[in-house]
């Protein structure tokens, strides 16, 4: 009983951690019907900036360094980050979508220099300078002609295909780019052993309380807050809360930067625990299974977000724990998130908490 007690004490810490991660989703689905699937990269960024403010703490304030000062410190700033980081994704690459039609030759532009530029500075005689004026000048050539490419031959691209395409195209770019040696480096990385005094309380526990946190502090904004107001008006109807007077631009970046830096929480959380190493592949797993997540509670809907992570990763932990009794081999937990979501959605198709929205005529 006691092993059961702490396996799902295990799991609820670490579903906490998924549903931090699935808000995000199903924030930036509730007021753009879309799906932003380089979340899980920004979740990467936050545990880079969460050991980048780390670094500084220790090298310029070393005393906080163990305390709770400092991890709440370090904790702010990578949420800052990764907030930005959010902010930036929204008005780069899904606010053109909705408004100008030059988008598609810039992204394509983009994605083809840093893809190029990347592979110039893995060559040890181009500097990154150069890598990157290479990676340009081959992208604006490529992107010009496939674009002119595409654009005769389908007029009218869907803009929900564009958005996957777009999205996807910059989860490539952020993990590449922390690929180079400039930046992230590929090598995993570690936060330092000093970051928790091993007197004050276990990490699980102050890990699942401070996700609690975040998400009594998302409820209040979301319920409490005008902005809040705003965001649900605009995910029930971004069209007639326009025509209210609300700026659902203003909205819908505000959204991606609050979900952006739930997951730039996520990201410490899940990198500082003993042992944990990150690299810049790290949020490929975690953004999956909490899209699982998400899709699984009902996307679009809050609390069933945060339900799909905390079942996500209790299912997680019980099946590591006790696999092996019923001969499910080692390393089969990442294929429990893929059976839940089948599982509930041949029984709930809208998830579990989700809603049928009735067809309009």
């Amino acid at each position: 009983m006691h092993q059961f007690t702490a396996q799902l004490l295990n799991g609820i810490q670490l579903g906490s951690v998924y549903a931090l991660i699935a808000l995000g989703y199903t924030m930036v689905y509730g007021v753009l019907k879309l799906i932003n699937f380089a979340h899980g990269d920004v979740y990467m960024v936050g545990a880079y900036a969460g050991l980048g403010a780390a670094t500084v703490l220790g090298a310029r304030l070393p005393a906080l360094l163990p305390t709770g000062v400092g991890g709440v410190l370090i904790l702010l700033a990578a949420m800052l980050l990764c907030a930005l980081l959010g902010l930036v994704i929204e008005q780069a690459a899904y606010r053109p979508l909705r408004s100008r039609a030059w988008v598609m030759p810039a992204l394509i532009l983009g994605g083809a220099a840093a893809y190029i530029a990347y592979h110039i500075a893995t060559d040890a005689n181009r500097t990154p300078a150069s890598s990157v004026a290479i990676g340009l000048a081959a992208g604006v050539g490529l992107g010009a002609l496939l674009w002119r490419t595409q654009r005769r031959r389908v007029p009218g691209v869907s803009s929900r295909l564009t958005a996957l395409i777009t999205a996807i195209g910059i989860s490539l770019f952020l993990e590449n780019f922390g690929n180079l040696p400039q930046i992230f480096t590929p090598d995993p990385q570690f936060y330092p052993p000093t970051l928790w005094h091993p007197a004050h309380a276990p990490k699980g526990m102050v890990i699942f309380a401070l996700a609690l946190i975040l998400m009594g502090l998302l409820t209040f904004i979301v319920t409490r807050t005008r902005i809040g107001k705003a965001i649900r008006a605009v995910s029930y109807d971004a069209d007639a809360a326009a025509l209210m007077g609300i700026n659902t631009d203003h909205v819908i970046a505000f959204t991606f930067a609050l979900g952006a830096a739930l997951a730039g929480a996520a990201g410490v959380m899940v990198s500082w625990q003993a042992g944990t190493s990150f690299n810049p592949y790290a949020g490929i797993l975690p953004g999956l299974k909490a899209f699982v997540a998400a899709v699984l509670g009902g996307i679009g809907n809050i609390p069933g977000a945060a339900l799909g992570g905390l079942i996500m990763g209790v299912a997680e932990t019980m099946v590591v724990a006790y696999g092996p009794y019923a001969h499910i081999p080692e390393g089969y937990q990442d294929a429990v998130a893929f059976f839940l979501l089948i599982l509930i959605l041949l029984v709930r198709p809208s998830g579990l908490l989700g809603r049928v929205a009735p067809e309009k005529v």
